[in-house]
């Protein structure tokens, strides 16, 4: 027997409906935002009933924020766990890795609430990913880890914005802003030259 059999109307259940409800998520509130989306389309593209989604979720909050969990739940470990980066590479490379839509930004900006368990997600996200960056600073010789880490973090949610905004690839910009930003946070005695990642 599969993981799933049709159901009344022709719609799927089983044990595949809570995956495909938040692979569903994934790309309609990426594609046409969060609250654009609503739960009757949500539940039509993941074939499943509206019982069937408030079976595995309370309701859309709790799914938005089950959604951003998901996303980048260690915080660009390709990166920032990679060991065949020296740590000057690793705050250069998520200039390359980094999502060119932040959904954490996208949900932020539609959900005005600051008690709603997205924007709490958000911050928290954002916060994480700035000490992240200051620990890869630290290790790298910045003399000031903590504000290069804080300036990364802008340039990259400034990327992300933009691109956004003008539908373009800022990212290539903001590594050229990253590279000089980095050179100056860190003496040359710490750490040999390296050519961007993108270069």
């Amino acid at each position: 027997m599969t993981g799933f059999e049709k159901g009344p109307r022709g719609l799927r259940s089983g044990r595949g409906a809570r995956e495909r409800i938040l692979s569903t998520s994934q790309q309609l509130f990426r594609d046409q935002g969060i609250n654009c989306t609503g739960v009757d389309q949500l539940c039509a593209v993941a074939q499943v009933s509206k019982r069937t989604l408030y079976q595995h979720f309370a309701g859309k909050d709790e799914l938005i924020a089950e959604y951003l969990r998901r996303f980048d739940p260690d915080i660009l470990p390709e990166v920032f766990d990679c060991t065949d980066y020296t740590p000057r590479e690793r705050l250069l490379a998520v200039f390359d890795i980094h999502s060119p839509l932040c959904p954490f930004i996208a949900a932020a900006v539609e959900i005005p609430d600051p008690d709603h368990p997205a924007r709490a997600l958000a911050s928290d996200y954002k916060k994480a990913f700035a000490a992240r960056l200051t620990e890869a600073a630290r290790q790298a010789g910045a003399t000031n880890p903590e504000q290069l880490g804080e300036q990364l973090a802008l340039l990259l949610d400034g990327a992300s914005a933009r691109s956004r905004v003008l539908n373009t690839d800022t990212f290539a910009t903001a590594a050229t802003i990253a590279v000089a930003l980095v050179d100056n946070a860190i003496p040359a005695a710490s750490a040999p030259a390296t050519a961007s990642l993108r270069g």
